[in-house]
């Protein structure tokens, strides 16, 4: 069995444009003589690996704690594509998911510089997908990603954005994506692997 460790660090991590970085504060420190280590954290619910909720774009949508686990955790098919992601692309990342391991359709995550187009964001809705998952720190055109967010969303498809895959070969996998429970939130970091049988 080997793991695949898919998650950014967070405090080097890449950061949407606009988003605030990441920020630790030392609050104890042994080197001090304090009784133990001890951080806290200031970040964005989008920083680094993360995971969107629909509510991230829909004001009535569920919000990450509402979201089943079910989404973020099973079978899923790596794919290598650069580029846009056209409805032809989609189509065909699906079948090979498809023929690799069926129960991997439902959790598809993209190695490589993919933009998703709002042909395949309906693709993937079409589909009934749990998950989408990309290298990229959104879906979609980065200077205009809402129309596929909302397609996607829309579909309660769940996106992870911001996973490394550089390691990882195309194929058949299974993923931990568990975020962590943020009440009413709108998204939320989680630590991604995947599990190769």
């Amino acid at each position: 069995m080997k793991i695949y460790d898919i998650s950014q660090e967070v405090f080097g991590c890449a950061v949407y444009p606009g988003d605030p970085s990441p920020e630790r504060e030392i609050l104890l420190s042994t080197s001090k003589g304090d009784v133990c280590n001890l951080t806290a954290i200031k970040m964005c619910a989008h920083n680094g690996t993360h995971v969107d909720a629909p509510y991230h774009f829909y004001g009535d949508g569920k919000t990450i704690d509402q979201v089943d686990l079910d989404k973020f955790v099973g079978y899923a098919y790596v794919a290598e594509h650069n580029g846009d992601v056209s409805e032809d692309a989609a189509r065909r990342i699906l079948d090979a998911a498809r023929k690799c391991n069926p129960d991997c359709c439902e959790r598809i995550l993209i190695k490589g510089k993919a933009t998703v187009t709002k042909e395949a964001a309906e693709v993937f809705a079409d589909a009934h997908i749990k998950l989408y998952g990309n290298e990229s720190q959104t879906v979609g055109p980065e200077d205009a990603p809402k129309e596929v967010h909302l397609i996607m969303l829309g579909a309660e498809i769940v996106l992870l954005e911001g996973i490394r895959l550089s390691e990882v070969p195309e194929g058949a996998y299974l993923l931990n994506a568990a975020p962590i429970n943020l009440g009413g939130a709108d998204g939320a970091p989680c630590r991604a692997t995947l599990i190769q049988n």
